[in-house]
């Protein structure tokens, strides 16, 4: 008889192969293990509406918003027409937070800084806007509002060191106020024109850059998201309305349709809607591109109120409107940086656990702030 044999040594499992470069579906972990902390982050889902269409929408809404402040008046006080404006605003602000879940600012601090933020951007120009149309022609509001770049690029040089002026930049601070001028009839010592009402309408727009620098000086960076800090910025200021309105106004006896309909439209579409579309454009395309709302925002103000208001315009407001967009152009020019003479090297492939930057989505607070009053004078027509 033959020995009985012994089983064959079974040889040592070989660990499993890593995937290869032509494996179609690589295990999920070693994709998860391999890719970048940046390419980890879930995608930001593209809007439904393309960005052109956003920025038409946006600059009908802002441009019929002096319009809509003019039929306003004619129906409630000034202060009523704000409180109501800001009121439909919040509510609109206020339910795009809770469907994406926002939370308010928790610090004192922040919420101090809000309430000088929600006068000088909001309760304060809304109500001399409001004030202003009562003896002057929703045109030259619309136009007036155009100046805020200009003001914008003169306090940037005073209030913000690193902003330095360029010469093309002073010299469209002098044509844009050149064009001031002309739209205001200098030449003919100003007859015709209130000037009360105008310099509340220039004031209006003269709020809006100091209440940008002051923001890019105490809120950027402050953690709350931009949704949160601009509907926590209007309730303060539809509570600032709230206290000044009864003490200078008495309630209202009627509601007549159109006013009610002008203020509600003005609160929902002008201080609401524009908000988000123009926040969106920020983070999709840049605010360079954003803010050329502002162009815009004159040229539609003017054709609504000659042809649904049947406003008189002369030569001297569209050529003057002209002459104010050139120089607010030109405030707004930046140099172009020198092309570099070698060819930088390239960046190393960050490390698994080194934290990389990302690029700025909705939820990133501070990274929503504009880079510089005169590219976000046209934000804060909210």
């Amino acid at each position: 008889m033959s020995a009985p044999r012994e089983p064959a040594a079974t040889p040592p499992a070989s660990p499993p192969s890593p995937p290869t470069p032509s494996a179609p579906f690589p295990p999920p972990a070693a994709l998860h293990a391999r890719a970048p902390l940046a390419d980890r982050r879930p995608p930001t889902p593209r809007p439904a509406l393309d960005w052109r269409v956003r920025f038409v929408a946006l600059s009908l809404i802002w441009g019929f918003s002096f319009l809509l402040i003019k039929v306003g008046t004619e129906g409630y006080a000034p202060f009523q027409v704000t409180f109501g404006r800001l009121l439909a605003g919040t509510a609109v602000l206020v339910a795009a937070m809770a469907m994406r879940r926002k939370r308010l600012p928790r610090s004192a601090r922040t919420w101090g800084h809000l309430t000088v933020a929600a006068l000088l951007l909001n309760a304060l120009p809304f109500s001399l806007f409001s004030y202003a149309e009562l003896t002057i022609p929703s045109t030259l509001a619309g136009i007036c509002n155009a100046t805020s770049p200009l003001w914008g690029m003169a306090l940037s040089v005073v209030a913000l060191s690193e902003d330095r002026p360029t010469r093309r930049r002073v010299a469209g601070l002098g044509v844009g106020f050149l064009g001031v001028l002309t739209v205001l009839g200098a030449w003919q010592g100003f007859s015709g024109l209130d000037l009360p009402g105008t310099g509340m309408a220039l004031l209006a727009s003269f709020c809006y850059p100091v209440g940008w620098i002051y923001i890019r000086r105490t809120l950027a960076g402050t953690g709350s998201s931009t949704l949160a800090l601009t509907g926590s910025q209007l309730l303060l200021g539809t509570v600032q309305l709230a206290v000044v309105t009864p003490l200078f106004t008495s309630a209202p006896t009627s509601f007549p349709v159109l006013p009610t309909l002008s203020v509600l439209a003005l609160g929902a579409l002008g201080t609401g809607l524009a908000v988000l579309l123009q926040y969106g454009l920020v983070q999709e395309v840049g605010p360079t591109t954003a803010q050329m709302v502002t162009y815009f925002i004159p040229v539609i103000a003017t054709a609504a109120g000659v042809a649904l208001l049947g406003e008189q315009l002369s030569w001297n407001t569209p050529v003057g409107a002209l002459i104010v967009l050139i120089g607010a152009a030109l405030t707004q020019s930046r140099a172009r940086p020198a092309t570099p003479t070698a060819t930088p090297p390239p960046t190393p492939a960050p490390a698994e656990n080194t934290p990389t930057t990302h690029a700025a989505s909705p939820d990133d607070a501070h990274t929503a702030l504009p880079d510089s009053p005169e590219a976000a004078a046209c934000l804060s027509r909210s």
